[in-house]
């Protein structure tokens, strides 16, 4: 195996509801190396150009604002199969089929506000991470 990056997000609900450092807390005792870290609000065009790619589904226009409802943790998170891992270690993107010990099913609200975010694959990551952090902060 070898060393990933893959993009993490603490979303607005995470935040609103003081969940961020035990969700660091989380990602750091799984093994995750934190390479950036910062705490940002979106804009709605940043939202937008972030979920471009759903742009056409029915879900964007509240996706989009809810990700703009309040500040975000934008987090490059490194580890060996750390795009897997990740995934694995949010669980589903519905919290109720969430597994027990993942961060949706212990932090989130509902299916909107699952609380984070990841990416989904290889090339996903590397679109990612740049969105949120320039080269020197990676």
């Amino acid at each position: 195996m070898t060393t990933e990056r893959t993009l993490g997000l603490i979303k607005p609900d995470g935040l609103e509801r003081g969940k961020q450092g035990q969700i660091l807390d989380v990602i750091l005792k799984k093994g995750f190396k934190i390479v950036a870290m910062k705490q940002l609000r979106l804009t709605k065009a940043q939202a937008e150009g972030f979920y471009a790619e759903h742009s056409a589904r029915p879900f964007f226009a509240s996706l989009c604002e809810y990700m703009t409802s309040g500040p975000i943790i934008a987090l490059a998170l490194e580890k060996e199969n750390a795009i897997a891992d990740w995934r694995t270690l949010m669980g589903a993107t519905n919290p109720e089929k969430a597994d027990p010990g993942t961060i949706r099913k212990e932090f989130a609200v509902d299916l909107e506000k699952n609380t984070v975010h990841g990416s989904d694959s290889s090339q996903s990551a590397h679109r990612e991470v740049p969105y949120f952090f320039s080269a020197l902060e990676r």
